[in-house]
């Protein structure tokens, strides 16, 4: 489990493509230590699990289905990547429990840059828009942010990073056309899904007394 408080980005120093699975190598340096095969670490949001670990070097073995959900086929050796450890009970959750399950890529829309801020648009798959709202928590790339726009016709969401978020993660260097992977708030969508399975039941009964 994660909080979306990004640790900060490290880079690709290796890929190889597999049939049926795939290999990824990061650089995760001082974030390493202590780290064992068989912990996960969060990359660019994508919960991934430590097969080898040596001098900060750490090796992740990617399956086909994470590799066609997620952004961690457009990179290449030397990209970065954002990077945050599972955190431990009784860590601070800064930002909100999030598991690495990415829902989709999501393709940025629009990039505006101002004073003090940058805000990024980002096109979502429709089926995910419900779990959404304004002032609502998603996590992109891993890092938990708050929707600060919501546009359901579009199918689009904006969210506001402040220069800390932006020095501390890829989001500084992000342009339109880039791929960011989107997880949405869990319990949200718990929520949503029960009251959609719940719903035609419930109008029934209203009919009934009428």
């Amino acid at each position: 489990m994660y909080t979306g408080i990004v640790l900060g980005t490290c880079p690709v120093t290796a890929m190889t493509r597999g049939a049926g699975t795939s290999a990824l190598t990061v650089d995760l340096g001082e974030y390493a230590h202590g780290l064992q095969p068989g912990a996960s670490v969060a990359v660019n949001g994508t919960c991934l699990t430590a097969v080898q670990v040596a001098d900060g070097q750490v090796r992740f073995d990617i399956i086909d289905e994470t590799w066609q959900q997620t952004n961690l086929s457009d990179l290449g050796v030397g990209a970065r990547v954002n990077v945050e450890r599972s955190f431990r009970l009784g860590d601070e959750v800064g930002g909100h429990v999030l598991s690495g399950h990415v829902a989709a890529a999501t393709t940025v829309t629009a990039v505006v840059a101002d004073e003090g801020h940058r805000l990024l648009t980002v096109a979502v798959p429709e089926r995910w828009m419900p779990y959404l709202m304004a002032k609502g928590f998603v996590a992109l790339n891993g890092a938990s942010l708050t929707i600060q726009d919501l546009d359901r016709d579009a199918s689009t969401i904006t969210v506001s990073l402040i220069p800390e978020t932006l020095a501390r993660t890829t989001f500084g260097t992000v342009v339109c056309g880039d791929r960011l992977n989107l997880e949405v708030d869990a319990q949200t969508q718990a929520v949503v899904d029960t009251v959609r399975a719940m719903l035609p039941e419930l109008l029934r009964e209203a009919q009934k007394g009428l």
